[in-house]
């Protein structure tokens, strides 16, 4: 199994993907509010911990202990270029895609497995909640955004090979989208556009 949050990826601003291997940082996450902290800092780009704090609904105390956890494993690094000023701490994610983490990293000790399932049940929670969310507000989108969603559940019959292949063209197609969002975004291109949450998981059941 492999997860990806908040966005697949290949590159990021250090040029390469930011994939977790070593348990301690993986344990990071296992806190829920270092994940919503993650993602509001992923989505505003850049933010100080009053920023964060006010979305979040934390003390700023708080949301700055938590930021500096989620820094002294490079999840997040400082904004250098906007606290320049030195009168508050701006930070940035330190991937512009996002993280991601694979099962087979993890599994070989039972800790690993437990931090692992800790994690990833974290980030189900997290997604499910920004979707319930979506529609407890859906009413207040126009048509065309409400048109546009989508929930789907296909059922394919497939080997474990074939699985994987899967996740990679969906990986591939989801990069593809998420820097046609990107580019538009640098070049002052935003009209129009919102953020998009896309979720996907592909598992084996027995019926």
């Amino acid at each position: 199994m492999a997860d990806h949050d908040p966005a697949d990826s290949r590159e990021t601003s250090s040029g390469a993907e930011q994939r977790i291997t070593d348990l301690d940082a993986l344990k990071v996450f296992t806190h829920p509010l270092r994940i919503r902290l993650y993602r509001a800092l992923f989505t505003a780009r850049a933010a100080t911990a009053s920023h964060l704090a006010d979305q979040v609904d934390e003390a700023v105390s708080l949301v700055s202990y938590h930021l500096r956890k989620m820094a002294a494993h490079g999840f997040i690094v400082e904004a250098a270029d906007i606290s320049a000023d030195g009168r508050e701490r701006w930070w940035k994610v330190s991937s512009e895609r996002g993280f991601s983490f694979r099962t087979a990293d993890f599994a070989d000790r039972p800790e690993g497995v437990a931090v692992l399932s800790q994690v990833t049940r974290q980030l189900l929670a997290a997604r499910a909640e920004r979707y319930e969310q979506y529609l407890d507000q859906q009413a207040a989108w126009p048509p065309e955004w409400i048109n546009a969603s989508f929930s789907s559940e296909y059922m394919p019959l497939l080997t474990a090979a074939e699985l994987q292949e899967m996740a990679e063209e969906l990986g591939e197609l989801m990069q593809r989208w998420s820097d046609r969002g990107r580019t538009a975004e640098r070049a002052g291109d935003t009209a129009g556009r919102e953020h998009v949450s896309v979720q996907m998981y592909g598992f084996p059941f027995r019926p």
